[in-house]
């Protein structure tokens, strides 16, 4: 059976991200879908942008005023009111990722930025498939995920 087309909508806003493409990201997020089984066409938007911008948005939906690695907004959490894509694909949610603070975690644990982007990426996505970490459970479950999907991209830790 083929893989549903997704629609993936992708902005990159932060100004130092010259190394973050928009096929890449979208090869990513389709890998994710494809290996999480998602079977019906999905609209997913992905943000790469500035600490400050992650800030916002965590200030006005979370409450809290700080920056962040990764916000993901599904759309079953949100009040917002989405008009259906026309390609029939249900809307899933947003990932936010600042590039900023994934540089800073890239070297800290010592890998590259690609890789950390992508882990950022992919974690993101499996909160927006209903993955969580509430307990050590669920976060072994979920990291265990976000693990196979990134050494399916040959993105493995170093």
């Amino acid at each position: 059976m083929p893989s549903p087309a997704h629609a993936i909508d992708i902005d990159i806003t932060a100004p130092a991200a010259r190394r973050i493409t928009r096929p890449w990201l979208r090869r990513i997020a389709q890998r994710a879908l494809q290996l999480e089984k998602v079977d019906k066409a999905q609209e997913i938007g992905i943000l790469i942008t500035t600490d400050a911008e992650v800030r916002r948005l965590n200030k006005q939906y979370r409450r809290k005023d700080k920056t962040t690695d990764v916000l993901s907004f599904a759309l079953a959490e949100s009040d917002a009111d989405f008009t259906p894509s026309p390609e029939g694909a249900s809307t899933l949610g947003q990932v936010v990722v600042s590039y900023p603070q994934a540089q800073r975690q890239a070297c800290e644990y010592g890998h590259s930025i690609e890789r950390e982007v992508a882990f950022l990426l992919v974690h993101g996505l499996l909160h927006l498939l209903g993955y969580d970490h509430q307990n050590r459970t669920d976060e072994k479950r979920m990291r265990a995920r976000q693990e196979a999907i990134l050494s399916s991209l040959g993105l493995t830790r170093s």
